[in-house]
């Protein structure tokens, strides 16, 4: 029985309305059957997050778990020197939260205007265990986590700046189920993007201009990228 302390209420934010959400074949919930979804939503709350907007912040106590259901997010880290290391960028249906301990390891920012379901961490854990497939799914995450975090340390650790700006607009194509046309709408900016490659932005922006002149990509303004030849891209990522 859902405790009334951990209630919607609490999480601060509207009901989660399942029936009008654009990802739930990609998040968590998709294993779920539909009374299982309705359970979930129960303990759970939809909150909007403006641009620049923080969801929680590196040092912060890890009471919530969430599911991004639109927008875009990163997560970074504060070095004592005030430099900024992005470890990622999250899009819809991403889970986050699970994996942290009593305090969050990293901050929450919303690159762009996001929405997200969240979920006490107890009334949620108790969910998990009276579910093996929403258990499974979340372990076949957290192992899809870790690939990922050992390919950054891959890119940052032996990769040229070329090859890392290279993986990283193929990966976003991926992620992003293929681009329209070969068109990447970049929903962060260059400095975020030299954050997350352990680049200048003067190197992230000179690369891509390299990459223009010799017919890889095409730019218009500052957002958005046309991949002209994947191919070759691909070998300048090293792949």
């Amino acid at each position: 029985m859902l405790d009334p302390r951990e209630s919607c209420t609490v999480c601060r934010g509207a009901p989660i309305d399942c029936a009008v959400c654009r990802v739930k074949e990609l998040a968590i919930c998709a294993v779920l059957s539909d009374e299982a979804r309705r359970e979930l939503a129960a303990i759970g709350a939809s909150s909007r997050l403006e641009t620049g907007e923080t969801l929680f912040y590196e040092g912060d106590s890890a009471t919530e778990v969430f599911t991004l259901t639109s927008g875009v997010l990163k997560l970074y880290k504060l070095l004592q020197d005030g430099r900024r290391q992005i470890t990622g960028f999250l899009l819809p249906g991403d889970f986050l939260g699970l994996a942290f301990a009593d305090r969050y390891i990293c901050t929450a920012e919303a690159v762009t205007v996001a929405t997200v379901c969240r979920f006490r961490r107890p009334a949620f854990l108790r969910l998990v265990h009276s579910h093996p497939r929403l258990e499974h799914d979340l372990l076949s995450r957290a192992t899809s986590e870790l690939a990922a975090a050992q390919e950054q340390m891959l890119l940052l650790g032996r990769k040229t700046a070329a090859e890392r700006v290279a993986s990283f607009l193929l990966k976003l194509e991926t992620r992003l189920g293929g681009a329209d046309g070969g068109r990447l709408d970049l929903p962060m900016t260059r400095t975020d993007m030299a954050d997350f490659l352990g680049l200048t932005i003067e190197t992230v922006s000179r690369t891509l201009s390299q990459f223009r002149r010799r017919g890889l990509i095409a730019l218009s303004g500052k957002s958005t990228i046309f991949i002209c030849d994947r191919e070759r891209l691909a070998a300048c990522a090293g792949g």
